[in-house]
């Protein structure tokens, strides 16, 4: 079993991280900073995503080439925060089908609560890549993968901007099987379930509600 969190840190990455971090970054530059950070990850999540070998021709030869089976790829969205990450990931992988989990955090408990679950069909043939800005408490993405684990995907990859011990030990000990992408694991959990130093409420400052 793996228990497995990659580290992102190339250099573009991490500095729209800092961007993205700073409490005075306005919501069109913070959503244009997800954007772009978002596309990034996409190139290091697919780094060991299965290929196939097909025959093209060139302008001078036929040849074997291979390709990645976009078509197999699906983005789970955790609404709505995850959904900021949809439109950089698909910039990368034009192919990827999407689906949506609607969870929202009970403000008392801070346990997940489901409202929302869509996926493409036939997802046993399907790679998975779980898209949600913050891996804090983990009880959201433990909720969505257990959801999606019901489905029977090929393989489940899960991808935030920022996460911290904490959150990271609830998603492993309850998805060991799950590899962990992100470009930051900050110090911790304050006692409103927030992560610090963090970057705020990556849901409202994609969307402008606070």
């Amino acid at each position: 079993m793996s228990r497995d969190v990659h580290i992102i840190d190339h250099p573009l990455v991490q500095h729209k991280l800092t961007l993205m971090r700073r409490k005075d970054t306005s919501t069109k530059s913070f959503r244009e900073l997800v954007h772009e950070l978002s596309a990034l990850l996409a190139y290091e999540i697919t780094r060991e995503m299965p290929m196939q070998t097909i025959e093209i021709e060139t302008p001078l030869e036929k040849m074997q080439s291979r390709v990645i089976d976009g078509k197999k790829v699906v983005l789970a969205s955790i609404l709505r925060a995850g959904n900021g990450f949809l439109d950089g990931m698909l910039q990368v992988i034009p192919g990827a089908r999407v689906g949506h989990i609607g969870l929202y955090r009970d403000p008392a408990t801070l346990q997940a609560v489901e409202y929302y679950f869509k996926m493409p069909s036939g997802m046993e043939e399907r790679d998975v890549i779980v898209l949600d800005p913050m891996l804090a408490t983990g009880n959201s993405a433990v909720a969505a993968v257990d959801r999606l684990k019901q489905t029977k995907p090929r393989s489940i990859r899960f991808v935030c901007l920022v996460t911290c011990p904490q959150g990271i030990k609830t998603f492993h000990d309850a998805h060991p099987d799950v590899p962990i992408y992100t470009p930051a694991v900050d110090r911790e959990l304050n006692e409103h379930g927030y992560i610090v130093p963090g970057l705020g409420d990556a849901g409202d400052r994609i969307f402008g509600t606070k």
